[in-house]
């Protein structure tokens, strides 16, 4: 299957093709702005579907909404025409085509033209009224206050916020290649005339702000957002993709001894916390209990041995444990516990807490095993 791409080079363009060839379309025809002219007959000659997402949204001269948007859809179903390619066309609309501006205008007019061409040849079109994309690879501080506030709070500039009650519609860029893919095999979204990618979120400026600072917030504190709610899940993903290059990493503060070290890892509040204990050889860490608080304990590297004494029993209870067979040890409350390097290396473990370290109540009493 041949597909046609315009707009091959932009933002929804890009994750498209990209998502297109993992799922094995190889014969993907892209075309662009600074695409050879004479391309766009050859393409329209072979195309089986159209993804027409070419467009202008911040020209210099608003006369190219225009040319950019109802010309240039013009141009395309004529030439389709010309070689009498009835292939579906999917359209990227806007949302802003039911409002009185150039921009509304020149995409309500291509709809149009459209419909008209459907009319006309008995073509089938797929136009989607698109809200406000975010996601990887969009260009900030252009026409994106997602990517805008996401580069630059991650770059720690300044952003500007003139109403943050405003509510904005809002599409994840994976959740629309999903539906343009579902498009191209014959099972797109249907409302009514128009088509519709089902997963859509309705956010205030000050909500995205706020969350996207307490995404840049977390690296400090060590906490993961709530990864449940799908939208924060997205934006989460989005924001990450903006950091600076040379940022990628952020230091943990490794709490040191002559034992070996403690490093606190990740924090949340509704699943706990993990960090990173290494043991040099022969050290013991632990002897104590727990009321209510449970951990687990992963040995990653090195051997050694993890024993429990229920505190109002004498029986000691012994399980030995090495980086060369990775197994979870529970450890419940109301028993003592410790673990010892048995070994000649340093022992790596992998600890869970089922909630942060609260030093006001540490939940944490003395006891040897």
């Amino acid at each position: 299957m041949n597909i046609l791409v315009t707009g091959a080079t932009g933002f929804i363009g890009k994750n498209l093709i990209i998502e297109l060839r993992n799922k094995k379309y190889t014969q993907i025809l892209e075309y662009d702005k600074d695409s050879n002219p004479d391309l766009l007959d050859e393409y329209c000659q072979k195309a089986d579907f159209v993804f027409h997402l070419a467009g202008v949204n911040r020209p210099q001269d608003p006369e190219e909404f225009i040319s950019g948007n109802f010309g240039f859809t013009t141009q395309l179903l004529n030439k389709l025409k010309i070689y009498n390619n009835k292939c579906p066309v999917m359209f990227a609309s806007s949302i802003q085509a039911e409002r009185d501006n150039p921009y509304g205008k020149s995409k309500k007019a291509a709809e149009d033209e459209l419909f008209q061409y459907s009319d006309e040849t008995g073509a089938k079109v797929l136009i989607y009224r698109f809200p406000n994309v975010f996601g990887k690879w969009c260009r900030p501080n252009y026409n994106s206050a997602i990517a805008t506030f996401c580069h630059n709070i991650a770059h720690d500039l300044p952003i500007t916020v003139h109403d943050p009650n405003v509510t904005l519609t809002l599409v994840y860029i994976d959740d629309l290649v999903d539906e343009l893919i579902r498009a191209l095999e014959g099972n797109e979204t249907r409302n009514g005339r128009f088509c519709e990618v089902p997963v859509v979120y309705r956010k205030t400026l000050q909500e995205i702000v706020d969350l996207i600072n307490s995404f840049k917030q977390s690296r400090d504190e060590l906490t993961i957002p709530d990864l449940s709610d799908p939208f924060t899940k997205k934006l989460y993903s989005t924001y990450l993709s903006y950091l600076p290059q040379d940022a990628f990493s952020y230091p943990l503060k490794m709490n040191v001894d002559h034992r070996g070290s403690f490093t606190e890892f990740i924090k949340t509040i509704d699943r706990g916390q993990v960090s990173v204990n290494i043991s040099k050889p022969g050290v013991v860490k632990g002897n104590h209990w727990h009321h209510t608080k449970n951990e687990k304990f992963l040995v990653v590297s090195g051997r050694g041995v993890i024993r429990f004494r229920r505190i109002d029993s004498d029986e000691v209870i012994e399980y030995y444990v090495s980086g060369d067979k990775l197994e979870v040890v529970d450890i419940p409350p109301g028993y003592t516990h410790n673990i010892e390097n048995l070994g000649d290396t340093d022992m790596v473990t992998i600890m869970w807490a089922n909630e942060p370290f609260d030093p006001k109540n540490p939940d944490t009493y003395y006891l040897e095993v």
